[in-house]
């Protein structure tokens, strides 16, 4: 059974209580989308949630939204604002109700115009990031949440399959996204995680590379496919790599590492493992093949409404990690100017393991093209 709105409040005023603060404040992102189970955009009209430890709370919504405010059914006051007269008498209004001398925010979330804006109208007021805090509440999945997430990583691999049964020798990259793309909405995606990265050869080694228009693949490629469907607010994030008509042998053994590292990260998850633990495991694989100079990222990152958000899956990082949180193991070698692979799970964190919501397979695949 989902939560009222209410309950969702309760958990950042919770936040607040715990940090020690008169109130979190949210904008527009996962947070904001989490707490009202309403999703509205980021744009050039400041839009906050304030959520206070021990009293109701308010919000400043554009007049222009208003039509759509009343559907979250919240209950607190509202000040509204028009682009005609601008927004600063209405931060003043709001930070005169709510009486408060210090507030947490979201600090990877909030635009800078609107901390000035808070402090414009209230100069005394000290704001402080507890992005920390705040995003950590979507760090354990409801199993409203895991459903949704699981949809979009269905939709995702079922696309997934069709484009790589369409790949032909001599198409571009380009070619080869345009039909992922295709096939990701055919198959239902409300939406695009991020857009896709699509590479192969040489471009395949960039680990946020860029589909070119330019770039015909040819056999012997690496094809790296990085992407995700959005389906009901939640974010599918898988890679995989294929190799097009035939694998070098020197493509073989850094596949084989990379899978090995992959699984590795795999074989010690378990509820209450470490961030650290997971990644100086795969690391740990990939330093002690022959292709450790091609590390380049690190091995992963919490999933959800974002596509990167808590807990990052880097060695330092010695978060214990709960039953419920998701995170992508993705290991991955990349020599510039040559190849790159990288394999990607999403990864569901149980009491006694792990779930692979991701299913599509991970063993050296090579496309007759």
């Amino acid at each position: 059974m989902s939560q009222s709105l209410s309950q969702r409040l309760s958990e950042y005023a919770k936040v607040a209580e715990d940090l020690g603060v008169d109130a979190v404040a949210l904008v527009p992102g996962p947070n904001f989308t989490r707490a009202l189970d309403h999703s509205f955009g980021s744009h050039e009209r400041p839009f906050v949630l304030v959520i206070p430890a021990h009293k109701p709370a308010a919000a400043l919504v554009p007049n222009l939204e208003l039509g759509s405010w009343e559907l979250v059914g919240f209950e607190g006051a509202v000040f509204d604002w028009r682009d005609q007269t601008g927004y600063a008498d209405a931060f003043k209004a709001l930070t005169d109700h709510l009486d408060i001398k210090t507030l947490a925010v979201e600090g990877q979330v909030m635009r800078v115009f609107v901390h000035h804006a808070l402090l414009a109208a209230q100069p005394s007021l000290t704001i402080t990031d507890a992005e920390r805090e705040i995003s950590g509440l979507r760090m354990i999945k409801t199993p409203q949440d895991l459903a949704a997430l699981q949809e979009a990583i269905d939709i995702s691999e079922r696309a997934l399959h069709r484009t790589l049964d369409s790949v032909k020798l001599g198409q571009s990259e380009v070619d080869i996204e345009q039909m992922l793309v295709k096939c990701l909405f055919d198959e239902g995606a409300d939406g695009l995680s991020f857009s896709p990265i699509v590479a192969a050869g040489d471009n395949s080694a960039r680990p946020h590379a860029h589909a070119r228009h330019d770039y015909a693949v040819k056999a012997g490629d690496a094809l790296l496919i990085d992407f995700g469907a959005r389906k009901n607010g939640f974010a599918a994030d898988i890679t995989r790599t294929v190799f097009l008509d035939h694998v070098s042998d020197e493509g073989r053994a850094v596949y084989d590492t990379v899978l090995q590292a992959n699984l590795a990260g795999l074989a010690i998850t378990r509820a209450g493992v470490t961030a650290h633990e997971i990644d100086d495991v795969v690391t740990s694989v990939l330093e002690a093949s022959p292709y450790a100079d091609r590390i380049r990222t690190k091995t992963g990152h919490g999933l959800g409404r974002d596509v990167h958000e808590a807990p990052y899956i880097v060695r330092g990082n010695h978060t214990k990690l709960p039953a419920g949180t998701v995170y992508t193991n993705e290991p991955g070698l990349y020599q510039i100017g040559k190849f790159g692979v990288r394999i990607e799970d999403d990864v569901l964190i149980t009491d006694d393991g792990y779930e692979t919501l991701t299913k599509f397979p991970k063993d050296l695949m090579v496309i007759s093209c």
